[in-house]
Order: structure tokens, then C-alpha cells, then sequence
């Protein structure tokens, strides 16, 4: 049975917001009445990584390791995934949500490079630290990161992935949640950038569309309504400046429905259709075969 919609929505605001933890339960209690009902609904919307492992880190296929590199001066930390066959092939910066660099974006990244890229899962929380082990430690640093520091981390990144022997020169580059509106970000940024893939992120700031070389692909959730209400002034941005890029809300399901770790959001059919075309998309940005 789905969860009342006003449960979905406060988790949302709880992780976006963000809200204290104390209030969201409080909240959270006053909707279902009872302790045991509260942990139920938690145990559908909060993150499970032991049960959505979709590729193993020894996955014969791929190479994993941590990236722990200094880029023009830019400490860069993170988990590098390459494929085993051996090939002249386009990086991948995978941007993670604001919880960090993950065990979900951790496979992300392995599912990446088993599509043919290199792929780099950067942990964006490197100046504060890194990534905290506990989800609402590291959901609390992010108002701490500028988009400067975002986009001076991002752009390293794209250079270490450029710049690597088993490179084609070309990059793209695929967000989440905040790590879609980094993608956003880096596009006004980075010309550098081949191609940029964002999963319910926000737009750029909207001045800044014109110096946007990437094409674009933006996936949104028909129920994100926060997000998909800004989508019209970002296309009408996109298209004034002749911006290549495709926008696609997906109805009836929810922000996050990538997001196999969480029951509740998780939208199986979506995400594969999604994936489907994000890698055709960074496949022809970044000419990998």
C-alpha cells in the first residue's frame, strides 16, 4: 500500500528543507499516530543501501578504487570506476544528492562504467571533511559549499577524467537531487563539458544560460512540483540562448525515483527508461562506443 501523500511530501521537506530531525518526527507522528507507524514509514522512504546493490564492487567487468588526486591545486577524493575491456572512451562525473558520496552513488558510479565510461563518483564534500558516515551529519554541511567550490571541484574533476591516458578527451557529467542542479552549475561554467544529464536538480542561474556549450538532458518528477514549476523559465532560458537540450517530465512519480534504496520513491519502470536514455545521451555527448 503507497504511503499517504502527506507523508511523502514531509520527507521531502525534510530532506530538503532541511528540518531538524526532532520536528520532522514530530510531524511525522502527528500524520500516523503511533511510534511503530512512524518507523514503518521511514523504513520505506529511508535509504537501504544493503538492499539496492545493483553491480558488486569485485564486479569482474570493472576496476574500482579511491581517487584521492590534487588537480590545479583542487584536492580531489572519490571512487573511480573504469571498465576492464580496454578502449579510448569518455569520463563520466557522477554528482551525488545531499547526502554525500554514498553506497547508492557508489553504484551509480560502477553502473556507469559498465555502460563503457570512466566513471568518477567525487565526493564534493572534500573541503568540509568528506562524506560523514551518518546521513543527516552530511545533509547538514552542504549550505556550507558555494557553488564556487562546487564548480572549482567539478571542473578538476573533468580535467583529471580528460586528461587520463585511457581518455578520449571528451567528458559529461550526470547529478542528483543537488547533484542535478550541480550539473546545472558546471554547464554555465565549464565549456569544457561535453554533455550534462540532471535528475531533479534546479536550474542555473538563469543569467548565466547563455554561456552554456553542453547539451542538455533535464529529467524531472511529475510530482516534484517545487522543481517542475521552474522548469518553463529555464526551457524559455535554454531556447532564447540556442541551448541543444532535452527536458522530460516523468508523471506520477516522485523527486528521487532513481533512487532504488528508498521503497517509497523508488519508481522501477522510470528509472530504467531514464537510465536508458541517460547513457544513450552521454554516449553520443561523449563519443563512446
Amino acid at each position: 500500500m503507497a504511503l499517504d501523500r502527506r507523508i511523502v511530501e514531509l520527507y521531502d521537506e525534510y530532506t530538503h528543507k532541511p528540518l531538524d530531525r526532532r520536528v520532522f518526527m514530530n510531524r511525522l507522528l502527528a500524520i500516523v499516530g503511533t511510534t511503530a507507524a512512524a518507523e514503518a514509514a521511514l523504513a520505506l522512504l529511508e535509504p537501504n543501501y544493503a538492499k539496492a546493490q545493483q553491480v558488486a564492487p569485485d564486479d569482474a567487468r570493472i576496476t574500482a578504487s579511491r581517487l584521492d588526486q590534487t588537480v590545479d591545486g583542487v584536492a580531489l577524493k572519490g571512487y573511480l570506476v573504469t571498465p576492464k575491456a580496454q578502449a579510448k572512451r569518455g569520463g563520466v562525473l557522477v554528482i551525488h544528492e545531499n547526502r554525500g558520496l554514498n553506497p547508492h552513488i557508489e553504484d551509480i558510479t560502477r553502473r556507469m562504467a559498465l555502460e563503457g565510461f570512466t566513471a568518477l563518483g567525487l565526493d564534493f564534500l572534500t573541503p568540509l571533511g568528506g562524506t560523514p558516515a551518518d546521513p543527516d551529519a552530511a545533509r547538514a554541511l552542504f549550505p556550507q559549499l558555494s557553488v564556487e567550490s562546487v564548480v572549482t571541484q567539478g571542473r578538476a574533476a573533468l580535467k583529471y577524467l580528460a586528461s587520463r591516458p585511457d581518455a578520449n578527451g571528451k567528458t559529461g557529467a550526470v547529478g542528483f537531487c543537488w547533484g542535478g542542479g550541480s550539473v546545472n552549475d558546471l554547464a554555465v561554467s565549464a565549456p569544457e563539458l561535453a554533455a550534462g544529464v540532471v535528475f531533479y536538480g534546479r536550474p542555473p542561474d538563469l543569467a548565466k544560460v547563455p554561456q552554456i556549450k553542453a547539451r542538455l538532458l533535464i529529467q524531472q518528477a511529475g510530482r516534484d512540483t517545487r522543481l517542475v514549476q521552474m522548469l518553463p523559465d529555464y526551457e524559455r532560458a535554454l531556447k532564447a540562448a540556442g541551448v541543444q537540450y532535452e527536458a522530460i517530465v516523468y508523471p506520477d512519480v516522485d523527486h528521487a525515483f532513481m533512487n532504488d534504496t528508498s521503497a517509497e520513491r523508488y519508481n522501477a519502470a522510470t528509472a530504467k527508461q531514464a537510465w536508458a536514455r541517460t547513457v544513450a545521451f552521454l554516449k553520443a555527448g561523449t563519443g563512446t562506443a
